[in-house]
């Protein structure tokens, strides 16, 4: 989600209580479309980062610092000239557009105190930094726009900075009744959730739908079509929505699915607080900015790195699945030796009757309760080679048998493993998971081993530490190797151990010592199990739980792999809302 208005809004009421009044002691530009001031504000340093890139425009107060540049770039040294030391006097946002407005005040060369004035539009591929006097005369920018790119407005040094009246929408913090209905109007026959966020500065498309589900109306609904009764109830709904940004009242707050960023807002959003989604409130906006692009960038960027290694995986499991098929149909094909070893004996037996020349044999069949039976003969040669033929056959069957049976368990187990690996990819949070990942593969040969000269690196990655809302300790496996670790090492004989029923997934280990588990331990454990496997998906997934005195490691076979018996199952909801240490 882009930033909206009322993100804006919150984020200037937390700045104007964090940095109002404090003085710039630093100016950067770590990135190319990215500025960074410290600000000294109440004995404290602040840092403001602010990004005008067109793919994530972005501003908030981080906690980390970033590096400069050897060389600071024309527009750093220009803000480092002019408001190096200065004051930050006010933090506005007009109406509920999406800039902030930074004013500033120095003393210039003369002596004098003069304001300048920093713009910052986060408004997508349109996002800029400009930098003005206190008469809105642009002095630089980050970005310049000239005529050839924009006609609806310049950026440039010399230009005054003004709001096109094509980008102007109503303020929907001062819409009277009037305004509202002729903004809504004025629409044109169009979706009525459409007709709100294109009517009104700063509303989102996901914020129109909360305001008209809060109204009763349906946001399919053609705006043209709203009777007087309608417009009244959702006017109501919006002026209470408004009146929420005007007091100040933000919640910030991030919606996540499947453990991954899909929504952040700065009041409840309703249409996410259940479905699957997990609510997680913030008390400040800019961590929750810093949060939300922070593990959608690093899921984005583990995705990324492992698509070569989830590539490699899905080639060798296509071709481990091709041949598991051409075995399986030979070894279907060596399930007719017997009847070849039945013919061969039947020959032998009535071998007597046959004079030579003839193409089959008819007898009676000894082993089907003397039903007749016809068997194809080869008229060139006499009964007992007849017999020999048949004989031979059904040793070469019996061999080929033997050996698909090996190789097909082989084949099995292979895919098996490979498809584990696939599902380790999926749960793979860090790049260390993802090393443990590249050398399991190398140890069973799926790729070649990179050597490296000296010392071998030892890689530490870590399975995952919940503890159950009673207090139990819960250690979750995202591979095979962290699988092996948990269940063997960490996990005594009488802790407890989950797994999802019949696919690949995390073995799930609950530390009790001697003592009982209480019944919701044993479904938030059950619920890990679940999320942390390939059915992490569905509604539902079954789960097999036992004593891990019980669990066995399977003889010859892959890490994590083992076999158990007389174990108990239960359904389990796929969920990751557990506390994580």
């Amino acid at each position: 989600m882009a930033l909206d208005g009322i993100v804006i809004a919150n984020l200037v009421r937390e700045l104007k209580d964090a940095v109002e009044g404090g003085h710039i002691s630093k100016i950067a530009m770590p990135e190319k479309n990215e500025l960074f001031l410290t600000i000294k504000n109440h004995a404290q340093n602040h840092r403001l980062l602010i990004s005008c890139d067109a793919s994530l425009p972005l501003i908030y107060l981080s906690e980390e610092n970033k590096p400069s540049p050897p060389a600071a770039p024309g527009f750093c040294m220009l803000l480092r000239k002019h408001i190096g030391s200065g004051r930050i006097t006010e933090i506005s946002q007009p109406g509920l557009e999406r800039i902030i407005r930074i004013t500033t005040e120095q003393l210039n060369e003369l002596g004098d105190l003069t304001k300048k004035r920093l713009y910052i539009e986060l408004m997508g591929k349109h996002s800029n930094i400009i930098f003005t006097d206190e008469d809105d005369l642009i002095i630089d920018s980050m970005r310049h726009v000239p005529a050839t790119v924009s006609s609806l407005r310049e950026v440039l040094p010399g230009r005054t900075w003004f709001l096109p009246e094509q980008l102007k929408k109503a303020d929907p913090l001062s819409a009277d009744p009037d305004v509202f209905a002729a903004a809504l109007r004025g629409a044109g026959n169009v979706p009525l959730d459409k007709a709100v966020y294109t009517s009104f500065s700063g509303i989102s498309p996901v914020v129109a739908s909360e305001i008209l589900s809060a109204a009763g109306l349906d946001p399919r609904q053609d705006s043209a079509s709203l009777t007087e009764e309608e417009l009244a109830r959702l006017y109501r709904s919006f002026t209470l929505y408004m009146e929420e940004i005007r007091s100040g009242h933000f919640s910030p707050t991030m919606y996540l699915k499947n453990d991954r960023p899909e929504e952040f807002s700065s009041l409840p959003l309703s249409a996410f607080s259940g479905g699957g989604y997990t609510v997680k409130p913030y008390e400040s906006v800019s961590r929750l900015l810093y949060d939300f692009y922070s593990l959608r960038d690093s899921a984005s960027r583990i995705r990324q790195k492992s698509t070569d290694l989830r590539k490699l995986v899905t080639t060798a499991l296509e071709r481990s699945s091709r041949k598991l098929i051409l075995q399986e149909k030979q070894l279907k094909d060596t399930e007719k030796k017997d009847k070849f070893r039945v013919w061969g004996d039947l020959i032998s037996t009535y071998g007597y009757m046959l004079s030579g020349g003839e193409k089959e044999l008819v007898c009676e069949n000894y082993y089907d309760g003397g039903k007749e039976i016809r068997i194809p003969l080869d008229e060139q040669l006499t009964a007992s080679k007849n017999a020999k033929k048949y004989y031979d056959r059904y040793a070469k069957l019996k061999r080929t048998e033997e050996a698909v049976t090996e190789e097909l368990e082989k084949t099995r187990s292979e895919n098996a493993h490979l498809a584990s690996i696939l599902t380790s990819l999926d749960l793979a949070t860090e790049e260390s998971d993802l090393n443990q990942i590249r050398e399991e593969l190398a140890d069973y040969k799926f790729i070649r081993r990179h050597v490296v000269k000296g010392k071998k690196q030892k890689i530490v990655s870590k399975p995952l530490h919940f503890v159950s809302s009673d207090g139990f300790d819960i250690y979750v496996g995202k591979n095979n190797y962290q699988n092996e670790e948990i269940t063997f090492r960490i996990a005594s004989g009488s802790d407890w151990w989950f797994h999802a029923k019949g696919i690949p997934g995390s073995h799930v280990i609950v530390k009790c010592g001697q003592q009982e588990l209480p019944d919701r331990t044993f479904e938030e454990a059950a619920a890990l199990a679940a999320w942390y496997s390939k059915g992490r998906d569905g509604d539902k997934v079954e789960v097999d739980y036992i004593q891990r005195r019980h669990v066995k490691k399977t003889t010859g076979g892959p890490p994590g792999f083992v076999i158990y018996h007389t174990n108990w199952s239960m359904m389990a909801h796929p969920r990751p809302d557990i506390p994580k240490t």
